[in-house]
């Protein structure tokens, strides 16, 4: 999550404690694999519109990347490390009945070439990281913990990295970030309808 208003000079996150993120994404393997691939990937951008509407579930922020034509990614920044292993393994969200499915498949040898799937989780302790931003709208981190004026935090590196959770969070600036990503399809577009579709059928013909 991001916003869009320039802030001008240098910022940095209003982080305090342990900062946990979540990194997650596929591959295309195959790029005519369509119908393997494209459900996938929808189905990330669901599980993040799913948490966005239920901010205590523990993400904060999230930022969707790709790393190449074929790679795409999302930054997460969670809460606690609890919070996101509970939503993990919730039956009633997504992404417990999109990997009973994933899983399926791979078992199966549907997905096998076709998509590559990671995930990586980091708990960086606090004092072990730090964050600074020059003319930039809210971004990362600071999106997802609120931004400060570098000067509260220090304006090297190290000065930043020493900081011990002394600042106020009243001193941060909440981020308003928008639900959904840009250019990517709704809630409402005709091949997420498609994707529901098969998601409900792969559901319906485990069940046995």
């Amino acid at each position: 999550m991001s916003g869009t208003r320039v802030t001008a000079g240098r910022t940095t996150a209003a982080a305090e404690g342990d900062v946990v993120v979540l990194l997650i994404g596929m591959r295309v393997n195959h790029f005519y694999a369509v119908h393997q691939w494209v459900p996938v990937f929808l189905a990330m951008l669901r599980m993040l519109r799913e948490l966005e509407k239920q901010p205590g579930r523990g993400l904060l922020g999230r930022v969707l990347l790709t790393a190449s034509p074929r790679t795409y990614y999302v930054v997460q920044y969670w809460e606690s490390k609890e919070k996101l292993y509970a939503y993990a393994s919730s039956p009633d969200m997504f992404h417990h009945r999109a990997w009973a499915i994933i899983n399926r498949k791979e078992r199966a040898g549907r997905l096998r070439r076709h998509v590559g799937l990671w995930h990586e989780t980091y708990v960086v302790p606090e004092g072990s990281y730090e964050s600074i931003y020059a003319d930039m709208p809210a971004f990362g981190l600071a999106a997802a913990h609120g931004v400060l004026p570098v000067e509260k935090r220090g304006r090297r590196g190290a000065d930043r990295f020493a900081h011990r959770g002394t600042a106020s969070a009243s001193e941060a600036v909440p981020v308003a970030a928008p639900v959904g990503a840009p250019g990517v399809p709704g809630a409402g577009s005709g091949v997420e309808a498609e994707v529901e579709a098969e998601v409900e059928a792969e559901a319906g013909g485990g069940a046995g």
